[in-house]
């Protein structure tokens, strides 16, 4: 009688030690920031982004700031007009030519707005 205590109140400690844990414990939030997307429109203006980790990032609406889903939004709609996702296993840009152009000045635009965002 005195081991099946002991072992009820062992079992009993460990579950409402993880209920304990997983109750007090908040879910994990990742904001996507300025450097992030500028990360991201770097890699694909050099050919070096999957289309899987630009959908991960483009994909997922910002919330936290308009600004930034706004370029998500321009960025999303690149890949619409421009996309040629069938020739990135080849090595070949995310875009054509003319959207590299455009995710260019997206990109020059959002560091510039971010440098000047910072002096402030």
């Amino acid at each position: 009688m005195a081991l099946y205590l002991l072992v009820f109140g062992v079992c009993l400690l460990v579950l409402g030690s993880v209920m304990l844990v997983l109750m007090t414990s908040s879910t994990p939030r990742y904001r996507t920031e300025p450097k992030d997307l500028l990360a991201l429109f770097d890699k694909a203006l050099d050919s070096q982004v999957s289309e899987t980790e630009w959908n991960a990032i483009i994909g997922y609406p910002i919330r936290h700031n308009e600004y930034l889903d706004g370029i998500r939004r321009r960025a999303a709609h690149l890949m619409e007009e421009h996309g040629r996702r069938w020739q990135i296993a080849q090595g070949k840009p995310l875009l054509n030519e003319e959207g590299q152009a455009e995710l260019k000045a997206l990109r020059d635009h959002l560091f510039a707005h971010t440098a000047l965002r910072q002096q402030q």
